[in-house]
């Protein structure tokens, strides 16, 4: 097994995910088998629990893992299924650790951080290394490893000493540091400055790690004497020091590490020179071009609570990009705080309130995502009821979902009070109830969580169709709350479908309006398994829809785009974007805000 690790110094922030993911793609481009692990150096046992504002969204895996948002990134790069022990934290170490010394597997010796924390790192890395990806026979050939945070971060130093320990451990042409780090071009002089770089590796190497290769982030490509000037004080060869420098999209990355040969580098320092092949990726190089092509726009309404951070909603944004690629549109997301939408801030702050509505009333599409807690909820139901009525195309996900089931009860059942209990535990009309199973003393992994199976109910419904026209569909959940069984038949007979169910028929997985074009809601996550190429099939009929292209989708089920260019074909969870000259997808999205392009 060979290891690449990924380092972080002078700032946070600075791409190491994508770096990492890039890394692992040009890997598998080669030709070889590549797993991923990240490693967050927080107490949390997982990021379960952890507010989107501080730390982003809850990525979740199949086996119901709830883990930091680069799974996510990896998953998406490298097209594959990991598992929550993909995501190490210092608490899962501490834990294992102290159940060991609970049990006595220790025999009486203290228990320290050294060696025993440290060894149950290097343990974890190559038990998890050793698992199949995805079913394949026998292990990956190479782990790329990520580590969280800042070199000198004091939460970090038992992961530092144990990944010191662990290149000896597994011997030289094992193992392959690069260091992502900080060129930082000061406006008072213009000049890329080098001692940021310096200071970090050099902090590095005191800690035991030397890197083999600098991938160094600045906003323009490094100059000659900037590289020398690196490679003589890092002790780094100079054709082992990448420039990442600021791209029109993400998709570029690998592109630049193919054109700097960091592929190269990285094969021969783990002597996999005769091994691999040249990176084939062109059909990479094709989505990378095709992303600042597209100029015809789509405009989605984010209604929701995170707005502030769209790190948040990044699975959503990525299922939206994978899919407007399809139709051939440029996304333009319009984020709207669903409490902006209320009427008590239209007298609070008018400006606010303003705004909101008209973001709201321009879309060509509305989606409202999960969440938790009542902030909001009101502004939300006030966007689903405005889809509804003016016919626009609306996707709504696990808290979505719900919202659209009490917004049609309040508005076409007269049930004024209809409500969730977990907003109005006394409410006389109970639309989303409190899941049996779930647990009201412990957040952690108390959730219905993972992959789960969803059962068709109506054959030529939209969703159904969208999926290939599949009896059922696996897709991950994360959620306490569902729609009340008990209410269903009156909410049916009302004109609302329950389209898809779970092998119970008691849980409401997906329903619609059939007197809509396009009005979907459901209770898991479609996003945590969409794919560039691969667009999640309910995104697709968002984006669709809101193109003035469901039709042509739904009754052709292979569907030739506006341009007559690209076509889709149904898989498992969605459809594959093929396009006649080869391109796969986009991963650029304009903000209303104007930020522009987002990784």
């Amino acid at each position: 097994m060979k290891y690449v690790l990924v380092t972080g110094g002078v700032v946070s922030g600075l791409g190491k995910g994508v770096t990492a993911s890039s890394i692992g793609l040009i890997l598998k481009a080669c030709g070889l088998r590549v797993t991923s692990i990240k490693i967050d150096p927080y107490l949390n046992t997982d990021a379960g629990t952890m507010s989107p504002f501080e730390h982003g969204e809850v990525f979740v895996l199949d086996d119901g893992g709830e883990v930091d948002l680069d799974l996510g990134n990896y998953e998406r790069f490298l097209d594959v299924k990991l598992t929550r022990d993909n995501n190490i934290t210092t608490g899962k170490i501490y834990q294992s650790v102290i159940d060991k010394e609970r049990r006595g597997d220790y025999l009486g010796k203290t228990v320290q951080v050294v060696p025993h924390i440290t060894d149950a790192i290097q343990d974890w890395i190559e038990r998890v290394a050793a698992i199949p990806v995805d079913g394949e026979e026998g292990s990956a050939d190479v782990c790329v490893i990520e580590l969280g945070g800042t070199i000198g971060d004091i939460e970090s130093m038992p992961f530092i000493e144990a990944l010191g320990q662990f290149s000896y451990r597994v011997g030289t042409g094992n193992f392959c540091l690069i260091h992502v780090s900080l060129v930082p071009v000061l406006n008072v002089v213009g000049e890329q400055k080098t001692k940021p770089t310096q200071h970090s590796v050099r902090g590095l190497r005191s800690l035991g790690l030397t890197p083999h290769i600098l991938a160094c982030r600045s906003t323009t490509e490094l100059e000659e004497n900037v590289i020398e000037k690196l490679s003589r004080f890092c002790h780094v060869p100079a054709q082992n020091i990448i420039t990442l420098y600021d791209v029109s999209n993400i998709w570029r990355v690998p592109l630049l590490l193919k054109e700097q040969k960091a592929h190269e580098a990285i094969l021969k320092v783990l002597n996999l020179t005769g091994v691999a092949r040249k990176p084939v990726l062109g059909e990479w190089t094709s989505r990378a071009q095709l992303c600042d092509m597209l100029h015809h726009p789509v405009r989605i309404a984010m209604v929701g609570k995170y707005t502030g951070l769209s790190d948040s909603y990044l699975s959503v944004l990525k299922a939206l990009l994978h899919a407007s690629v399809a139709c051939h549109r440029k996304l333009i997301v319009d984020w709207v705080p669903a409490s902006d939408l209320e009427e008590t801030t239209g007298q609070e702050n008018p400006d606010a309130y303003k705004a909101a509505w008209n973001f709201l009333k321009g879309a060509d599409g509305v989606l409202v995502p999960g969440g938790f807690g009542d902030r909001g909820v009101e502004g939300k139901i006030l966007a689903a009821k405005y889809a509804r009525e003016n016919k626009i195309p609306f996707l709504g996900i696990c808290l979505g979902m719900q919202i659209a089931v009490i917004e049609f009860a309040r508005s076409v059942l007269g049930l004024e009070d209809a409500n969730s209990t977990e907003f109005e535990p006394n409410t006389q009309n109970p639309c989303v109830i409190f899941m049996p199973e779930g647990s009201k003393t412990h957040m952690g992994g108390t959730m219905r969580l993972g992959s789960r199976r969803t059962y068709f109910q109506i054959k030529d419904c939209k969703s159904a169709k969208l999926y290939g026209n599949r009896s059922f569909i696996d897709e991950r959940h994360r959620h306490r709350y569902e729609v009340n069984p008990d209410m269903v038949p009156q909410l049916e007979k009302a004109g609302l479908s329950f389209a898809g169910k779970d092998e119970t028929g008691q849980r409401m997985e997906i329903v619609e309006l059939p007197s809509h074009q396009y009005y979907v809601g459901v209770q898991f996550h479609p996003e945590f398994k969409s794919r560039p190429g691969k667009p999640s099939a309910l995104f697709l009929g968002l984006i669709a829809a809101s193109c003035g292209q469901l039709d042509s989708l739904l009754n052709k089920g292979v569907a030739k785009m506006s341009n007559g260019t690209s076509a889709m074909a149904p898989h498992q969870n969605g459809y594959s974007v093929k396009l006649a000259n080869g391109n796969g997808s986009l991963d650029g999205v304009i903000y209303s805000n104007g930020n522009g392009l987002h990784a």
